[in-house]
């Protein structure tokens, strides 16, 4: 149930904010954001059982994040979701011709997001009747979980809201981080109906999720400029326990 909240504003000094939330399962092994050793213009988190990653940007301006969309069936896909994000950080192919080059059905169900320093496009793999594969997006502030964006899952809606405030007015980093760790519940008249018991959607609902077997294992704020890049990892441990907290900023490769 990852979250990313992100404001684009294409014609400002700071094009696109990100506030995002990586859940997942506390065993699985995962390296913290680093640039990585065998790419390094990466700077990522790293899935260790697949070698992927679910968000990361790179020192030529580029940015991709990922999350998987909810699905009943555990079908077993080719290839890893995560190496989405990678092969587009690792290339220079415009965000268009990548995501027209995906092979889509050789991945399980996924959302990416896609941007090239000016333009950010999403596409998916589960595209709705009335809504196109990809599509650019036009500025706003949006919220993207485990359904198609736009959908209208509280923790999207409520978080872009809570985004878009904060960003409005003097704020700090680390309250683009306190931000995530918002715990509250939405009543269950607007929980999302994705299959699963009322309790499980409850649990899931919030935009931080603590648990000792699966929640929320990081949580990152990223701001891309024209000219440098501000990024930003809080780890978490099982239950919530605070981790460690690493920050970069990186010059942007002209």
């Amino acid at each position: 149930m990852c979250l990313i909240l992100f404001r684009f504003r294409p014609q400002t000094a700071e094009p696109l904010l990100v506030a995002a939330n990586r859940d997942e399962f506390h065993a699985r092994a995962t390296a913290a954001a680093g640039f990585w050793d065998d790419a390094p213009d990466i700077l990522a988190g790293r899935d260790l059982v697949a070698s992927g990653t679910w968000l990361g940007c790179s020192r030529n301006g580029r940015f991709a994040a990922l999350t998987n969309f909810t699905q009943g069936d555990a079908t077993t896909f080719a290839k890893s979701r995560g190496e989405l994000v990678q092969g587009f950080l690792a290339g220079s192919e415009s965000i268009k011709d990548y995501a027209l080059g995906i092979k889509a059905n050789e991945y399980a169900g996924y959302n990416l997001l896609l941007f090239d320093g000016s333009r950010l496009l999403y596409t998916t793999n589960i595209a709705q009747p009335d809504q196109p594969r990809s599509r650019l997006l036009p500025a706003g502030d949006y919220g993207l979980s485990n359904a198609e964006l736009g959908a209208n899952w509280p923790k999207c809606v409520d978080g872009a809201q809570r985004l878009g405030a904060l960003a409005d007015g003097q704020h700090s980093n680390q309250q683009l981080i306190e931000l995530l760790n918002d715990q509250a519940q939405p009543s269950d008249d607007r929980l999302p109906h994705g299959g699963r018991t009322v309790e499980a959607e409850r649990h899931l609902g919030s935009c931080f999720i603590k648990d000792s077997r699966y929640g929320t294992r990081a949580s990152t704020v990223v701001r891309m400029s024209r000219t440098d890049i501000y990024f930003a990892e809080q780890t978490y441990l099982a239950d919530g326990e605070v981790g460690p907290q690493v920050e970069f900023e990186i010059d942007i490769r002209q």
